[in-house]
């Protein structure tokens, strides 16, 4: 009998080193990509409507953006908070909006505030809008997969012109880059990148 109980016992820290080992692995894969997948839908809200409003608009000047329809983001999608008149549109963007393969496509913390010019607002935030649509109860593999398909078929043609503010410092683009830098962006159609030189806007962004 003793000799029974003293094998079993013999073998438990044979056990507890293994279970420590799977312990230790799964903590490292987790610190490596603590972004893996969406986190609760409210962890991308902001609580303060009239916060997120004031975000969006302080992504381009105020003569632009006092002017212009301001979208939030709730439960079900981007909602227009504030009706505009000049025909740009700002917003806050969520992680979703990030390269396919950015490690931190599911931040919960990034806020992106951008003004889109109305030739952008027509062409390019249908995209958001999608991207915001499909993001909800799906895996990274079926949103860039829908996403795919839809800049396929789905998407407006781009039109000439289009391009947006994202002048504002009080956004967070993500763990790395923290609340970067103002600049804007242009959009133009995908060419030979052989024949285009690089003109920075803005020196660090290059």
């Amino acid at each position: 009998m003793n000799g029974k109980m003293a094998d079993t016992n013999a073998r438990w820290p044979v056990v507890l080193v293994v279970a420590l080992g799977a312990w230790s692995q799964t903590q490292a894969q987790e610190a490596k990509a603590p972004y893996a997948s969406m986190a609760p839908i409210e962890h991308y809200l902001m609580a303060d409507r009239n916060a997120e409003i004031a975000l969006a608009r302080s992504a381009a000047p105020a003569a632009i953006s006092r002017d212009a329809e301001v979208l939030v983001l709730g439960r079900h999608g981007y909602e227009t908070a504030v009706k505009g008149k000049n025909g740009f549109v700002c917003v806050v963007e969520r992680s979703w909006m990030s390269p396919f393969d950015f490690p931190e496509f599911w931040n919960p913390k990034m806020r992106g505030p951008i003004c889109f010019n109305p030739p952008a607002a027509r062409s390019i935030l249908p995209l958001t809008f999608k991207r915001t649509e499909l993001v909800a109860g799906r895996s990274k593999t079926q949103v860039v997969d829908s996403i795919k398909a839809f800049d396929k078929k789905g998407l407006p043609a781009l039109e000439p012109g289009g391009m947006s503010y994202m002048m504002s410092s009080r956004g967070y683009l993500n763990d790395s880059a923290g609340h970067w830098v103002p600049h804007l962006m242009f959009y133009v159609p995908q060419t030979d990148g052989a024949v285009w030189v690089q003109i920075c806007v803005t020196p660090r962004l290059c």
